[in-house]
């Protein structure tokens, strides 16, 4: 019969170190052992440190007790080195904001466990699920960013381009789009020529021939007001940022032309631009005179539920632009490219948080 083969303290505690390195499976695999041999060795090791390999296991209490409060210590002074270097190598993506951050933890989790680096960078591991869960991939991101250009240029030449033209004035700033790949983003954007009239007969189905909810322009580019919350405008825009586009939806205050309520949103539904908006504009304030609410007529404004929202105002008055008049909601426009110029002097994408920084900041001193 084999007798028992007995390791010297040396060998236990490499094999330790062999365990802190990669695992105990791993461990027992290089080292040829059992796995139940190495788990009972790093049992020994958490409870009562290497005294455990080279002495007899110590019984007396005192003792007992100062073994056990080493070996926390020693945790703790390892985990506190892990935290260090774990927030050395995150420094550069901390002054970005969270989206950075939350792409340096995904990024490292081959590495370092996902509580460590959350507990390290004060984050909630519930929250980067959830900017995980809402985060848009790559093909996303593209896809949004060639829908901006495909909008940008048509709105540029009035109008007046279809698939073919746009495609080209696109391929002369630098970006390959096909006409195919153009009408595909025409047609989910609601895009149509103005000259083009097959794709206006071809494309009229897209459109409700009578919207309850659009309204006249009871404005008429009138934009003076005598006396505060008597004319409110309202606008939304995109914004590029280092995690992707955001959109922007102001209500501003014709009497002093400042921004008194606004949202910033990935998204582009009700619900996260015009209705949080109108929510931070009603905010401290007592709407009992006539007040007359302007905007475009873009999805945003022009539906049901906004416009039940307004409605349970008594005193609220609604006012649309003319279709393809840019100049009756011309105040928050303006204030959009001065905003947008503002941001433009850093020179690099900005993050959601700058953007509110910067609008607080500008909403104070902009004048029309």
């Amino acid at each position: 019969m084999e007798k028992h083969k007995v390791y010297d303290c040396d060998f236990k505690k490499k094999a330790i170190q062999l365990v802190h390195a990669t695992n105990r499976f791993k461990a027992a695999k290089e080292l040829g052992l059992a796995h139940a041999i190495v788990y009972r060795w790093y049992e020994a090791y958490k409870k009562f440190g290497e005294e455990s390999f080279c002495e007899k296991i110590i019984r007396n209490p005192e003792q007992r007790r100062f073994s056990e409060q080493k070996r926390k210590l020693e945790k703790r002074l390892r985990d506190s080195e892990l935290q260090v270097e774990i927030f050395k190598k995150a420094s550069k993506h901390i002054v970005g904001g969270k989206p950075m951050i939350f792409h340096f933890i995904e990024d490292n989790l081959d590495k370092y466990p996902l509580w460590k680096m959350c507990k390290a960078l004060g984050i909630l591991t519930g929250t980067y699920h959830k900017w995980k869960s809402q985060a848009k991939s790559p093909r996303q991101r593209q896809s949004l960013l060639l829908e901006q250009e495909v909008t940008a240029v048509f709105y540029e030449y009035k109008e007046r381009y279809g698939n073919i033209r746009i495609s080209e004035e696109l391929k002369s700033r630098g970006i390959k789009l096909s006409p195919a790949q153009v009408t595909f983003y025409m047609k989910k954007l609601g895009l149509v020529s103005k000259l083009s009239t097959s794709n206006k007969s071809k494309y009229s189905s897209l459109f409700i021939p009578y919207n309850p909810c659009i309204f006249p322009n009871i404005l008429n580019r009138q934009f003076n007001a005598e006396k505060p919350d008597q004319v409110w405008v309202s606008a939304i825009t995109g914004i590029q940022t280092v995690t992707g586009l955001l959109f922007l939806t102001i209500i501003m205050d014709l009497f002093d032309v400042r921004v008194i309520g606004w949202s910033l949103s990935e998204g582009r539904t009700i619900k996260e631009t015009s209705l949080p908006a109108w929510e931070m504009a009603v905010q401290g304030r007592k709407i009992e005179q006539k007040l007359v609410f302007h905007t475009d007529r873009g999805p945003q404004y022009a539906n049901k539920l906004f416009t039940r929202k307004l409605d349970s105002y008594k005193c609220v008055t609604r006012s649309m632009s003319r279709k393809g008049k840019y100049l009756d909601n011309a105040v928050p426009k303006n204030f959009f490219n001065s905003f947008k110029s503002e941001l433009s002097q850093s020179g690099n994408a900005v993050t959601k948080e700058q953007i509110e920084e910067a609008l607080i900041a500008f909403s104070g001193n902009y004048s029309k």
